[in-house]
This record gives C-alpha cells, sequence and structure tokens, in this order.
C-alpha cells in the first residue's frame, strides 16, 4: 500500500482574522461618548470617526476622525458602521443616509420624533437586505430585566397577568431649557424620552398591545409638551399593563410589577451612571396563602442583587455579532421601534380625544 509522508503534504494556514469593524459615530454629547468607550472596548470594534457640531470635541477624541458634518462621516468609504447619538429630529436622516450608503446602523432612543420616521427608515434598511439596523433600548440588557425575561419564559410561574410600572425623574435647574423639552427638536416630552423604555419592557414581557387608555399632562413644568403621561394598555391575550413616566418624581424611582398566574416579580432600581435610581434588584416569589405560610397575603420572597451594569456593551456586542454572523437582530430591531412608537402616538391621542 502507498503512503504519503505527512511532511510533504501542504500545510492548512488558519484563516485571517477579519479586521475590526470600523466605527463612526454621529452626536458626541455623554451617550455618544458612552457609545464610544464601548467602541474602544471591543476586541471587533474600532473608533475610526467622530462628528459633532461642538468643534471641541475633536480635542478629547485625538485618534478619530473629526467632522462638524455628518453628512461627511456618513460618506466616508472606510466606515463599516454608524452609531446615531443625534438629537432626535435629525436622527432619521442620518439613519436613511447611512443605510442608502452601505453602512450598518445603531441608532438611540427614541428612534425619532413620530411613526413617520421610523417607517421612513425601514424603507431604508428594506432596500438594503444586506445591512443591519439596531435601536438603542438598552433597558432590556440590564441584569435584571434579563433574570426577569427568563424567569417569565420558563414558565414556572405561568402566563403575565399584569404588568405595573413606573419610571420618573425630578428634571432640573435647566429642565426647562434643555433640547428634550423642545418639542421641535424632540418630538414629545418625558413619555417619548424615558417612558419608552417602560413601553419597550411591557412588550418585552407581553408582547404586543392594542388598546390604550391615556392621561398626558403638563402639570409642572413651563414646557411646550407632557411632564406626566399615565396609560393603560390591553392586548387580546387579556393581559393588561399600566404605566406612569414623569418629570414629577422628585425622588428618581424606576419600578416594574409582574404578575403572573403562579406568582410575581418585582424590578425595584435600575443602574445608571448617576446611581440615582438606587440599587438594581429583582425580587419574586410564589403565589401563597395563609394555609402554607401561616401569614396572610405574605408569601416567602427571594430577592436577588445586581451591582454591575454592562447593558450598554452587550447591546453593542449583539450587534456586532449579528453583523458578523449576518444574523437578523432580534433585540430592539425596526419591528420593536415601530411597535413602541405606534403605541407612545396611540397614548397622545387617546388623552387628546
Amino acid at each position: 500500500m502507498n503512503t504519503t509522508s505527512l511532511a510533504n503534504q501542504p500545510a492548512v494556514r488558519p484563516a485571517p482574522e477579519p479586521s475590526p469593524l470600523r466605527v463612526g459615530i454621529v452626536g458626541m454629547g455623554r451617550v455618544g461618548a458612552r457609545r464610544a468607550r464601548c467602541v474602544l472596548d471591543h476586541p471587533d470594534l474600532a473608533l475610526h470617526a467622530v462628528c459633532d457640531v461642538n468643534d471641541r470635541v475633536r480635542d478629547h477624541w485625538p485618534n478619530a476622525r473629526f467632522s462638524a458634518d455628518y453628512h461627511d462621516l456618513v460618506a466616508d468609504e472606510e466606515i463599516d458602521l454608524i452609531i446615531v447619538c443625534a438629537f432626535n429630529n435629525v436622527a432619521p436622516d442620518v439613519v436613511v443616509n447611512a443605510l442608502e450608503l452601505g453602512k450598518h446602523v445603531f441608532c438611540e432612543k427614541p428612534p425619532g420624533r413620530s411613526v413617520g420616521d421610523v417607517r421612513r427608515m425601514i424603507d431604508a434598511e428594506r432596500a438594503n437586505p444586506g445591512l443591519r439596523l439596531k435601536f438603542g433600548f438598552n433597558h432590556r440588557y440590564h441584569y435584571s430585566v434579563l433574570e426577569a425575561k427568563s424567569l417569565i419564559e420558563s414558565g414556572r410561574f405561568g402566563k403575565v397577568l399584569w404588568v405595573r410600572g413606573a419610571y420618573g425623574k425630578c428634571g432640573s435647574l435647566q429642565f426647562e431649557n434643555e433640547w428634550r423639552s423642545d418639542k421641535d427638536i424632540a418630538g414629545g416630552g418625558i413619555l417619548l424620552d424615558q417612558g419608552i423604555h417602560m413601553l419597550d419592557l411591557c412588550r418585552v414581557f407581553c408582547g404586543d398591545f392594542n388598546q390604550v387608555k391615556s392621561v398626558v399632562t403638563t402639570s409642572h413644568w413651563n414646557i411646550p409638551c407632557e411632564d406626566n403621561a399615565f396609560a393603560i394598555l390591553s392586548n387580546d391575550a387579556g393581559q393588561i399593563a399600566s404605566i406612569h413616566s414623569s418629570a414629577t418624581q422628585w425622588k428618581h424611582k424606576f419600578e416594574i410589577e409582574v404578575c403572573l398566574e403562579e406568582g410575581y416579580l418585582v424590578l425595584d432600581g435600575i443602574l445608571s451612571s448617576t446611581r440615582s435610581y438606587g440599587d438594581e434588584k429583582m425580587t419574586f416569589a410564589r403565589k401563597q396563602f395563609e394555609d402554607t405560610t401561616k401569614a396572610f397575603g405574605r408569601p416567602r420572597e427571594e430577592t436577588i442583587v445586581f451591582d454591575t451594569d454592562d447593558s450598554w456593551r452587550l447591546e453593542i456586542d449583539d450587534f456586532a455579532r449579528c453583523i458578523r454572523s449576518d444574523e437578523p437582530v432580534t433585540d430592539g430591531n425596526s419591528h420593536d421601534a415601530l411597535r413602541v412608537m405606534e403605541l407612545i402616538e396611540m397614548i397622545y391621542a387617546e388623552s387628546r380625544s
């Protein structure tokens, strides 16, 4: 039998590692800077360019190309991925322009100022099916939310019956002069700015809603948009969600209660850069009656405390993975953006009626 020496076989060389995805960021305020740090820490991403109307930004990111006009950054042929942290009235134009020029796009919430803005972005996404588009609903990636979602999906406590959520902040000395309080720029008030996260999480826990009752008010601040929004949502499965989004919560608050057929869970507090929303905790219990616990309405609870916020990193990790593996975006995709914006417009419309 003839044999061939292994020494004479051609060497098998490993495939070269792909070059990092080159990233451009439009809008280098607080959120843009945070996204930039996530990019710098990621092994498969490289910060290539930044854009901001503030010329002094170039001094903080000397190793990245700088431009004051987003058109220049988006047109850079060396960029693979655009992260959009621009104002709400500009972001949809940047997203559409970037997709049309062949870039993957990650866009911060809210996804524009209206459902029409989202539909424009979806049209551009559909016209470029090889590209990925993701929106920044980073609350989905908080460890407390991931744990709650896992518990719900396990079926241990049966199906979700109702959700009750409150998300509030106190404003600030300059709150009335901030861009978020300018309706022409922001498109809406506290509901669109912060309540959108609560609505998105209600969808994560329950799915879609198709009926809304609401009251939206400007009760304290001298601004042209809402500082409080109260809404009750329902769906054909009989699930109910109630939310309160507030800019008059003088003590910052984040809380979601989820009642299921056989138990409940409560998310209390959420980690942020200011740590002003308290510790991030999830408390859960199986329903127990007094014949089991010898206490009326006080089941035995278990609490998990989370002391690390990796949500921003996990979100970017997920998007980079989708691009590299050519997989669809499943969390924070354009459908999620459209549905939550439709809910917001329903809340505004129902309150006016």
